[in-house]
């Protein structure tokens, strides 16, 4: 009976599929370094999402459905244009007195170079590799491209009755238009999704995949900010 026993504790810890935790997959922020150049924030470099204790989704003081988030976020990312697919997202009216977007700069390879030389002969390495990997991200999409400025981002705040559903409802809908937009751009420019790069990268630690999945994190970078939720019943108008 002994034998039996242990027999059927191994196939039942063999066979078995333990669950993992529900919650949301994302990499955290590095440390800040103290050298950081702080950013001028402009009135459309921030996306404010914002739920209510009704399970309500306010995003720029609109009351919005969940099936309408991913839509706005990514006109949100592309509405002045990436450089690349899309010059102006067609459907928006910019700076239309209700909601206002971030604007693309320009990212130019001679101007980069020209810089990448300044900060390896001040011995700023970190730095100078930074730009490298932009003149990279240029020479893989055969051209200059436009990046959102430092100070764009998309600013996530709760109440503290939110349902944790619709807390992840909101998370899903923002990380499918960043993961989307990326889609895109990879198909575009090197006939596989982001996805099956970052797939692909994991198994094989292949340099050259390594240096398209940055390429299309410049253009297209995750950034959401996710401040203190509020208190029950704060209001949000």
């Amino acid at each position: 009976m002994a034998d039996i026993a242990f027999l059927l504790l191994v196939f039942w810890l063999v066979t078995t599929t333990i669950e993992s935790d529900e919650g949301v997959k994302r990499q955290l922020p590095p440390p800040v370094p103290e050298d950081l150049e702080q950013q001028e924030v402009k009135e459309g470099d921030v996306y404010n999402v914002r739920t209510n204790f009704r399970d309500e989704l306010l995003v720029e003081k609109k009351v919005l459905r969940i099936d309408e988030l991913k839509a706005g976020a990514k006109d949100f990312l592309v509405a002045t244009g990436d450089g690349i697919l899309n010059p102006v997202r067609d459907n928006v009216v910019l700076n239309d007195g209700n909601m206002m977007y971030p604007e693309r700069v320009w990212v130019r390879k001679g101007e980069l170079q020209i810089l990448e030389l300044s900060y390896l002969g001040a011995g700023q390495t970190k730095r100078a590799a930074k730009v490298r990997e932009k003149i990279r991200a240029i020479e893989l999409f055969g051209g200059d491209y436009r990046e959102l400025p430092g100070s764009a981002l998309i600013s996530l705040q709760t109440d503290r009755n939110t349902s944790y559903d619709l807390y992840l409802q909101v998370q899903n809908e923002l990380e499918a238009a960043i993961n989307e937009l990326r889609d895109e751009l990879a198909e575009a420019k090197f006939n596989m999704s982001y996805a099956e790069m970052v797939e692909r990268y994991e198994r094989s630690k292949e340099p050259s995949l390594l240096d398209r999945i940055m390429a299309v994190r410049l253009v297209y970078p995750q950034r959401i900010s996710e401040a203190e939720p509020r208190d029950a019943g704060a209001t949000y108008y």
